[in-house]
């Protein structure tokens, strides 16, 4: 969209060429989850005889197996319906549990980056990613807890069990957590804007606990096996949460309204209560569930 916003012209010989790219593949099939008709528009014009997806609001006309989703993604997990594509063409589920393979490279940087600031794994480190919301665009702000309330949990959580605490996202977010760290009382790093999105990963994975927004950086972490504390507020976390959910804790208020994210919309709110009420307390109790069964470090002086 940005390319075809810049130059029509640019769009049309980035689309020859990349038909020119799956034509010479020549694959066999192409699963779609994209629920965009332009996408599996394309799939056909490639030449794939095989294309299987999801008909949303009969959007997938170029599909040749279409599965209807008639509500959007409801009642069960997002990865379920995934998963349950394969089984539509008859293939069986081996594991369910998504994973980021990392090399080598990536625990370098993480190890040089402990070494810079003079970290060990005996400090307890938390990450902390205060933004991670920026698949909603200009809406991000609907999914994002408070920067202020994230340097108060910082806080607490330096207070209660002497751990070292990381600020980490994309270069994007980088005066957000300038802001959480601004508002902290104690000292913290930051990492914000210095990672690639493997390193990135691999210094979730070296983290005790990371506590995150609804977003990328959550499925990032599970995806490396990192746990996590997850914060809802409008969207559904038995759709979009941690999965499996094992390891993880989700933060989120039982409200009449929520979820009002319903059929990849968002309902309009001005007071996005579901998100708001959510205290530093409520989350401080979950980060207390998850790490009191820790052994290796972080000990309460509570």
């Amino acid at each position: 969209n940005a390319l075809m916003r810049r130059s029509k012209i640019l769009w049309v010989r980035w689309v020859r060429e990349f038909l020119r790219s799956i034509q010479k593949e020549q694959f066999d099939m192409a699963i779609d989850l994209s629920l965009n008709g332009s996408i599996n528009f394309l799939t056909w014009l490639g030449g794939i005889k095989q294309r299987v997806g999801f008909n949303y609001k009969n959007r997938s006309l170029f599909l040749s197996k279409k599965i209807p989703l008639k509500n959007g993604y409801e009642s069960q997990h997002v990865i379920e319906y995934y998963l349950s594509l394969l089984e539509h063409l008859g293939l069986s589920i081996q594991t369910k549990e998504i994973e980021l393979t990392l090399k080598g490279e990536d625990y370098q940087w993480v190890d040089e980056f402990f070494l810079k600031n003079h970290l060990t794994q005996d400090h307890g480190v938390i990450g902390l990613v205060p933004g991670g919301g920026a698949s909603w665009g200009k809406d991000a702000s609907y999914k994002r807890w408070s920067a202020e309330r994230y340097a108060q949990l910082a806080d607490k959580i330096v207070e209660n069990f002497s751990a070292k605490i990381i600020l980490m996202g994309d270069e994007n977010e980088v005066s957000l957590s300038n802001e959480v760290a601004e508002n902290m009382r104690h000292p913290c790093l930051k990492a914000t804007g210095q990672t690639t999105l493997n390193q990135f990963a691999a210094l979730m994975s070296r983290c005790r606990l990371n506590i995150v927004n609804d977003g990328g950086p959550l499925h990032v972490a599970v995806a490396v096996k990192a746990k996590t504390v997850s914060i809802f507020g409008p969207v559904d976390d038995n759709v979009y949460g941690p999965y499996p959910l094992q390891g993880h804790f989700v933060v989120q208020k039982d409200l009449a309204c929520r979820p009002c994210y319903r059929r990849f919309r968002m309902a309009q709110c001005e007071h996005i209560s579901c998100l708001n009420l959510i205290t530093v307390g409520d989350v401080f109790l979950k980060v207390n569930e998850a790490l009191k069964n820790e052994h290796k470090i972080l000990t309460s002086r509570s």
